[in-house]
């Protein structure tokens, strides 16, 4: 989303000589469903690497959480806050992982341009860069950009980040596009973006997801699907094909009860059952809708239960996102936070929802971090599923204590699971704490969501770091954990 004003997250303390393992440099109107220009290669010097050693196979000693930088914001242009990186997508496929990010996050609405992360390794090297062709700072037509989400067409052996644009006029702020960048040598370089779905003023477009259909057996093998929701049309839920690896893409489409909402984090199981969860409007429920003829047509939307959340004293404030992930079987899982098992709704836990199918659902769950009345607020979620075996899980978050009055800090954490979220292993810390006057202004300063993804059987939590600013300007940027967790 875009943290827009109308609305819409312990550290283990280290050196900082090995948070510094390896820095990352960094260096007209278009109608709707758009043929894509040529793939070129993105201009400029060439991308920054990451090295890090080796990960041995086993070790006598627990691993050393060690946070790996993975992208700095170099865009200092006001009223843009300058260095603040937030908002990861990501996905893997193989060894594999491709991350993209918002930087130079405004206080008001989205960010400067897109920043990219990617390894060709399973982890262990990294390039970084940022998108072309985008925002006028990179030679597009829009003045700001959000919501990166990641996808991976294996049919045609390329790699998508989807995007919404949006441009100030006179008369206010449209968001007008949603756009797709394409690359088809491992996420190392990319091409300017292809127009998904253009509305000019007469909508507002935001939250966008992208995913294609990577299963060889499928009917619909080679298929990607973008989803995004129209806030001036009661956040009408859109949809949209593309056949040829997102080089270009079929009109928009609605389910067929026409369902508004938020957030459609796509999942496309193994038969090409395309699963899209949402949150209502007024984030009270939980729905879900799905497309069993490859996009052709979405069905109605189905209720799997109420959504509780965010009392009006929790010091970050804001709308809630689901996360969902799909492992090797393809049973789905959703994650959102939720205060309905704590006493007065006092304290938001994590919470889960499984089904095999996308029609039938298990009940609710509370993810078992702490007891209950533990005092904490658990925040955005990043899940992941290993899509190589079935029930490896990884989860991160931001937490934060419920009596913290102000300059509250958050904590980055990550756990795991082996059965599907029957039981989960200890708690991991991945940063903190991290102070509210360290992160940038405005709704949910660090981002509205982050990522777990799976390669080579470790997980990689892909997550905003603050640091205390520096040089008159902030110090947030975009962390994973160097050679992944083990699950």
């Amino acid at each position: 989303m875009k943290g827009s004003l109308r609305g819409r997250w312990r550290i283990l303390i280290v050196p900082l000589s090995i948070l510094s393992i390896m820095s990352a440099s960094c260096a007209s109107n278009t109608p709707r469903a758009q043929s894509t220009p040529a793939l070129t290669k993105q201009s400029g010097t060439p991308p920054a690497v990451i090295t890090i050693p080796p990960v041995p196979t086993a070790t006598p000693t627990p691993q050393v959480i060690a946070p790996l930088p993975l992208s700095s914001d170099p865009y200092s242009q006001s009223p843009g806050q300058y260095q603040t990186e937030v908002e990861p997508g990501a996905f893997a496929f193989s060894s594999t992982i491709v991350t993209a990010l918002q930087a130079g996050r405004f206080s008001d609405e989205g960010s400067a341009n897109i920043g990219w992360a990617a390894s060709n390794d399973g982890g262990l090297t990294w390039k970084n860069g940022f998108l072309p062709g985008t925002t006028k700072l990179t030679g597009g037509q829009y003045d700001r950009i959000t919501d990166p989400t990641v996808a991976y067409d294996a049919l045609y052996n390329i790699w998508l980040i989807a995007t919404v644009a949006f441009v100030y006029t006179s008369s206010g702020i449209a968001a007008p596009a949603v756009l797709v960048n394409l690359s088809t040598n491992g996420g190392l370089t990319w091409s300017r973006p292809v127009t998904v779905d253009y509305v000019g003023f007469s909508g507002y477009l935001d939250k966008d997801w992208v995913a294609c259909d990577n299963s060889a057996t499928s009917p619909y093998y080679g298929h990607c699907y973008a989803a995004w929701d129209d806030y001036d049309r009661s956040n009408l839920m859109e949809m949209s094909t593309s056949t040829n690896g997102g080089r270009s893409w079929g009109r928009f489409q609605t389910t067929a009860d026409g369902v508004g909402g938020l957030d459609a984090g796509m999942l496309v199981q193994p038969d090409g059952r395309v699963i899209v969860p949402i949150l209502s409007k007024a984030q009270t429920s939980v729905s879900v809708f799905a497309s069993t003829n490859g996009g052709a047509s979405w069905n109605r939307s189905i209720t799997i239960t109420s959504a509780y959340s965010y009392p009006s004293y929790a010091y970050y404030q804001d709308h809630i996102l689901l996360s969902a992930a799909m492992d090797g079987s393809g049973k789905l899982y959703f994650v959102w936070v939720d205060c309905r098992f704590e006493a007065n709704c006092r304290g938001n836990d994590l919470v889960m929802t499984t089904s095999q199918d996308g029609t039938t659902w298990q009940p609710v769950r509370r993810i078992p971090i702490a007891a209950a009345g533990s005092g904490t607020f658990y925040y955005i979620n990043g899940l992941g599923a290993d899509p190589a075996a079935s029930g490896n899980l990884g989860l991160a978050f931001y937490s934060y204590s419920v009596n913290c009055p102000s300059n509250c800090p958050l904590y980055a954490s990550f756990i795991s699971s082996t059965n599907g979220g029957n039981s989960w292993n200890a708690r991991q810390s991945l940063a903190g704490p991290m102070y509210a006057s360290w992160l940038p202004r405005g709704n949910n300063r660090v981002g509205d969501y982050v990522s777990t993804v799976f390669a080579n059987g470790r997980a990689f939590p892909i997550f905003a770091l603050a640091q205390a600013p520096s040089g008159g300007h902030l110090n947030e940027g975009m962390y994973t954990i160097a050679g992944g967790l083990t699950v």
